[in-house]
């Protein structure tokens, strides 16, 4: 296993929230010197390979995966565009765990749709749907979402407590029977 490799799959997956030295260091059993050194090789491959749109950057001690700056129009372009697209089955999946058990951690999510969603929550912040409301008190301090203004003028809605009551039987049911009432109430 290319050990270069191994750190950025750990920043792709750890999205916005990106890692620590220590956190990448306890997860690969080495020492943040040696994760320090593999992430300056990994950015120097990065900055001499022009058909390579990625980076590595730190901000808060914090190493994330990101793309360079010369791309940005073209980032920024995609961002836009999804404003303009209806919500995937996924993104609503996502949006409706938020919107019914805020607010809620990545982890929390993750759990209930049994996938990851990095890719997720970042569409559904760019599209202002869901924002960061705090961080819980626990280790790490994850960070809790929740959902905007803007989600509840998405779908027409005064308050929270206008999202369609679940049954007990569809919250302990799979999450398609917590999308399909989420989905229908909307349609």
């Amino acid at each position: 296993m290319n050990e270069t490799a191994v750190y950025e799959a750990l920043l792709f997956v750890a999205g916005d929230e990106g890692l620590t030295l220590k956190e990448m260091a306890k997860l690969t059993n080495a020492t943040t010197e040696h994760v320090l050194v593999s992430l300056k090789k990994l950015l120097h491959d990065y900055n001499t390979k022009e058909t390579s749109a990625l980076t590595i950057i730190e901000t808060a001690n914090k190493y994330r995966l990101v793309t360079k700056e010369s791309y940005s129009s073209v980032v920024s372009a995609y961002a836009q565009s999804p404003l303009m697209q209806k919500l995937s089955k996924a993104l609503l999946e996502t949006l409706a765990i938020i919107a019914y058990k805020q607010p809620i951690t990545r982890m929390e999510i993750e759990e209930i749709r049994g996938v990851q969603l990095a890719t997720a929550l970042h569409k559904l912040r760019i599209r202002d749907l869901i924002q960061e409301v705090g961080r819980l008190e626990a280790p790490g301090r994850p960070v809790l979402y929740g959902t905007t203004d803007y989600f509840l003028d998405y779908f027409g809605l005064n308050a929270l407590s206008e999202l369609p009551e679940l049954s007990i039987e569809e919250e302990v049911e799979e999450t398609s029977l917590f999308f399909e009432s989420f989905q229908q109430s909307f349609e």
